[in-house]
């Protein structure tokens, strides 16, 4: 998406992934500037994370002390989801520094007042929301504070309707696409576990850290609706209609860094069991952060899977998708350049989609047929049904008039080779 013109990216979004809209603007001025490939991809969230742990420190210091707010600064990288989307070229490292800057500014307009420090926390908060809208459940959590420390609650309630009022038109139009979050499933078990794990060692911290408490605004009054109430309320909200996914209030890990933070300067003997907890965090997450550091780590591995293609296929071979997601091509057209796309009709760029456009099922049929050997490749699970016919005529044509030669699983796409008899 980097890659295409401002003109294609417009013409896409009108279709499609608006949501993403100013994160894709974004990350196609830094390849402008400079084609750095997957470095200059993921090189925006690796400094928003470093932005995000050097504003929890300073958030830490001003509501708790120098101490507390170094500890809550060095905690936050430790936090494995914080480890995992600094690697990632997404907008939700982005999003955690915005909203950590903007609860700064939201400090400095309860402390000092004026229209110009409400003004420069809109302006921030709007931005998070604009490059993820569940960003705006930061902006509830912050009324929560505002609220609690009863101070400001008319000026913040202005700025509030403001940043709602310039999210409204991206909300609405977003709304239109609601299908593209069609692949998410309701709240499971292990969500409720981990929100209600994470809710109540943030509260123990917060207890522990009782002693930092100030008046008006705390540290727990501040840290514990981060933590608790984006992820919270978007649990709720998927009772009605799916849309839990952890990455989405990533955020609240701002509220849980503070809270470790305090809880660790009041430990006795503070200084030696500060570090030597922290120490011993590093240690028992080096697993994890290794593993994560590793392309099994996630779920579309684009070049295991281009490999993959390459060895077991030949020139001239036919491909086609099931269902029609190209995530792979694109991340790595030269690997499939010896292969016919069968069902394509347009490219990506081209057609201004996602993924491109495909023939009719018919004329889909009628390539399949006069092809010896086909490539399918398909998502083994998470993305959803095709409803347009395409998908089921793949698989028809494939199970009656074609054989399967080899089929392997890499990550979350499932490969196989198809042959009329005899070509295998």
């Amino acid at each position: 998406m980097a890659h295409r013109s401002t003109a294609d990216i417009w013409r896409l979004l009108a279709e499609a992934d608006v949501v993403h809209g100013l994160h894709y603007f974004l990350m196609h001025a830094v390849f402008v500037l400079w084609d750095g490939g997957p470095v200059a991809l993921r090189l925006p969230s690796v400094l928003a994370v470093a932005a995000t742990a050097a504003g929890v420190g300073l958030l830490g210091h001003r509501l708790a002390g120098p101490r507390a707010g170094l500890l809550a600064g060095l905690a936050l990288p430790l936090l494995p989801a914080m480890q995992r989307y600094a690697q990632e070229g997404r907008s939700y490292a982005l999003v955690c520094a915005l909203v950590t800057w903007g609860t700064w500014l939201l400090l400095e307009a309860l402390d000092g007042g004026g229209r110009k420090r409400w003004a420069g926390y809109g302006a921030v908060m709007l931005a998070a929301c604009l490059l993820h809208e569940f960003a705006v459940l930061g902006l509830i959590a912050h009324g929560t504070t505002v609220a609690l420390s009863r101070k400001a609650l008319r000026p913040w309630a202005v700025t509030a309707a403001a940043v709602a009022a310039g999210l409204s038109p991206l909300a609405l139009f977003s709304a239109t696409q609601s299908g593209q979050v069609a692949w998410i499933g309701a709240p499971d078990a292990s969500d409720l576990g981990v929100f209600a794990a994470t809710a109540l060692l943030g509260t123990a911290c917060a207890r522990l850290g009782r002693a930092t408490i100030r008046r008006p605004v705390s540290l727990p009054t501040l840290a514990l609706p981060l933590l608790i109430l984006p992820a919270g309320l978007l649990l709720a909200l998927s009772l009605l209609r799916p849309l839990y996914v952890d990455r989405y209030v990533l955020y609240g890990s701002i509220g849980l860094a503070l809270l470790i933070g305090a809880a660790l300067d009041r430990l006795p003997s503070r200084a030696t069991v500060a570090t030597v907890s922290l120490v011993a965090a590093t240690v028992a997450l080096l697993p994890f952060g290794l593993q994560l550091r590793t392309p099994e780590s996630r779920s579309d591995d684009v070049n295991a899977v281009a490999e993959a293609v390459r060895e077991m296929s030949a020139p001239g071979d036919g491909l086609v998708f099931t269902p029609a997601r190209r995530a792979w091509v694109l991340a790595n057209p030269g690997a499939y350049a010896h292969l016919d796309d069968l069902a394509l009709a347009s490219s990506p760029a081209a057609s201004g989609t996602l993924f491109g456009t495909e023939v009719a099922p018919a004329e889909i049929r009628a390539r399949m047929l006069a092809a010896p050997r086909i490539v399918a490749v398909a998502d083994a699970y998470g993305e959803p049904g095709d409803s347009t016919g395409r998908a089921a005529t793949k698989s028809a044509v494939l199970r009656a008039h074609f054989e399967v030669c080899d089929t392997r699983r890499v990550t979350r796409a499932q490969i196989t080779v198809y042959a009329r008899p005899g070509y295998c």
